[in-house]
């Protein structure tokens, strides 16, 4: 037997269900004994495949009786299923087509880890921020109505985490009013239910979304509605009798305030529960939310008992759960920002540090074990953390306002509007800025220096190694004029040596790190590190070029530019950001202002999304590691040494 024959063999034998599934039409006969097998499969090729290649994780092993349901039950991609956020999804990605390509998920030419409309019919709607599937799905189930198909239905699938989201309730307030048919399930891992009000709840939501007992109702209700004043009363009653009956057994009457019928709590891995009150709901017309209770890493032992439920990993030992270790890498500059928040709170209480539901991923839960008073989770709810340290700041209090540079976009009016407008000193510092690997487009950071430097009074500086990054988080705590931003990588540091204390930084001064007389590099943040091996490289081929390390966006260090203008013909610009609108752009406007007529070559991001993949792969594909740096200087060289002597 080859080796395709031997594989199969094998993935019959050790997933007999899964084996013989590769769409949602593959499980639509299956009884719930064979479903409960798939179930059991999808769990054991998770963590088979996600332990030898990492990605996120527990969530997908929380949802895995959820997503068969739906696929079961609805009839997708027809029928319309819009997830929030990718973490969830990856059993919807192994039933839809791409249980092969699971091996390659996000890796460089392999499939996204969150949706992607590009990539797959069953994905509906595009997602890697989370609290935008209700909304995504209202407006299908509008665009539905106004195509008159009515026999379309839409599923929003929303954690209970993206339910702290303000995006969540306004579409949910909208999704009242309007009134179009819509189910939302919250897949909710975190709330405990008792065990009493479980029975009682699965009973009533067994009960009230039964289609005989809404037929009932709707006879009812119109009946009364013929019996005028005394009709009125008995609907008053019967409605009072309904709302009370929900309040003592459920937690839905939020829901119901905003125009939803509510089912739930139903247990989220009873696969026969779940695909019974699918089946019920169909067929009810308006809004609909039905509360899923699920546990993140559901069984998968090293997941159920981790903290974070191994929300995402890299590559892990599949027996303990615990991820390999890389021997004597630097401490990552999350872990730099965090240690140093803690020392400057030492000694300042006045500061305190504000994330949205990143504790881990921001290095803030440093600061909540050693200072939790100094500590502050909003939850995914990037606009109200902007205002609320905004608020924080009228008080003297100096917030740290801790959010990957992808989701501070959400607050882009509320940077504006709220702080920068008040010139109130709040301190930005944006984690993941630039490209940030696997997780693809929707996660890098190629926009924060564009979308914060045309704002009257900002400060945009970014480190070009970890000691510099303590002392811009100094630098940016003890400034008083107004609002500040601070960039720095996904990943480790460089492993420079990090002196005790801390030094402030002049606000707009560059530093020349390299002399050279034949070209400047101006480098921003980590693209310094770059230009250093890139001036090497090129001193290696006669051509010496000096490195700057520029620190400040804004404001730029002008006395330099002035003196490097009168000094060099050629200058190039260096920045992991968007090359529209960023730091190149600005030394741009600033030649063109005062009439320099130096060549200026931009090396940045290119004006489209830049793909998943490792952040070296992303930057040799782009030409912006130490190779494409130089082979662009000496391109840009060449070119106008070629044009001068055509004039000539």
């Amino acid at each position: 037997m080859n080796n395709n024959g031997e594989n199969k063999t094998t993935n019959e034998q050790k997933y007999p269900v899964l084996s013989k599934v590769n769409y949602p039409s593959d499980i639509k006969q299956m009884d719930v004994a064979e479903l409960k097998q798939l179930c059991k499969d999808i769990r054991e090729y998770l963590v088979d495949t996600i332990s030898e290649i990492g990605g996120h994780f527990g969530g997908g092993l929380g949802t895995v009786e959820l997503t068969v349901a739906v696929h079961k039950v609805f009839n997708t991609p027809y029928d319309l299923v819009v997830w929030d956020t990718g973490h969830q999804a990856y059993p919807h990605k192994i039933l839809t087509g791409r249980k092969e390509a699971l091996k390659r998920i996000r890796k460089f030419g392999g499939i996204s880890g969150f949706l992607k409309r590009t990539e797959s019919e069953y994905d509906a709607f595009g997602a890697g921020h989370a609290t935008t599937s209700i909304s995504a799905a209202l407006g299908m189930a509008v665009g539905r109505d106004l195509n008159n198909e009515s026999n379309r239905k839409v599923i929003a699938i929303i954690g209970d985490g993206a339910m702290t989201g303000g995006m969540a309730y306004e579409a949910m307030n909208n999704s009242g009013v309007l009134k179009s048919d819509l189910i939302v399930v919250l897949n909710d891992n975190r709330m405990s239910i008792a065990p009493n009000v479980w029975q009682i709840s699965n009973y009533f939501t067994e009960m009230i979304s039964h289609p005989d007992y809404n037929k009932f109702k709707a006879q009812i209700w119109d009946l009364t509605g013929k019996l005028d004043a005394f009709g009125d009363r008995l609907r008053k009653i019967a409605a009072r009798l309904e709302s009370g009956i929900k309040a003592v057994v459920t937690p839905g009457m939020l829901f119901e305030a905003l125009g939803f019928r509510y089912f739930g709590p139903v247990n989220g891995h009873n696969l026969h529960q779940l695909i019974r009150i699918f089946e019920h709901v169909k067929t009810l017309k308006g809004p609909i939310l039905i509360h899923a209770i699920t546990e993140k890493g559901k069984g998968y032992k090293p997941a159920e008992g981790h903290i974070q439920r191994l929300h995402a990993s890299t590559p892990f030992d599949k027996l303990t759960g615990k991820a390999y270790k890389k021997e004597g890498a630097p401490p990552a500059y999350t872990t730099i920002f965090g240690n140093a928040l803690v020392e400057i709170v030492k000694q300042n209480p006045k500061v305190v540090g504000i994330t949205g539901a990143m504790p881990d991923g921001t290095g803030l839960d440093i600061l909540q074990k050693e200072f939790p008073k100094n500590y502050f989770d909003v939850g995914i709810a990037e606009e109200h953390a902007v205002t609320f340290a905004a608020g924080l700041a009228t008080q003297g209090i100096i917030p740290v306002v801790a959010i990957y540079s992808t989701f501070l976009q959400r607050a882009f009016d509320q940077i504006i509007h709220d702080v920068a407008l008040q010139k109130l000193h709040v301190v930005f510092v944006m984690d993941r800025a630039g490209l940030v690997g696997a997780d693809g487009p929707t996660h890098h950071g190629a926009f924060d220096v564009s979308y914060l430097r045309f704002i009257p009074g900002m400060v945009i500086m970014a480190p070009k190694d970890e000691a510099e990054l303590r002392n811009m988080l100094y630098t940016a705590v003890e400034y008083k004029k107004g609002p500040i931003a601070l960039r720095y990588p996904r990943g480790s540091a460089l492993g420079v040596e990090v002196k005790p204390g801390f030094e402030k930084i002049e606000i707009g001064k560059a530093e020349t790190l390299k002399s050279g007389d034949d070209v400047a590099l101006l480098a921003f943040g980590s693209m310094v590190n770059y230009a250093m091996i890139a001036s090497e490289k090129l001193e290696a081929q006669g051509i010496h070029a000096e490195v700057i390390n520029m620190r400040f966006a804004k404001p730029l260090d002008t006395n330099l530019l002035d003196d490097v203008s009168t000094r060099f013909k050629k200058i190039v610009t260096l920045e992991e950001n968007s090359i529209i609108g960023g730091f190149g752009s600005g030394i741009l406007e600033y030649f063109a202002e005062k009439n320099y007529k130096n060549d200026l070559l931009r090396i940045g991001l290119p004006d489209k999304f830049v793909d998943h993949g490792t952040q070296e792969e992303l930057h040799k594909m782009l030409g912006i590691d130490p190779d494409g740096i130089v082979n662009q200087v000496i391109h840009f060289i060449e070119i106008k040494k070629s044009k001068e002597e055509v004039s000539v």
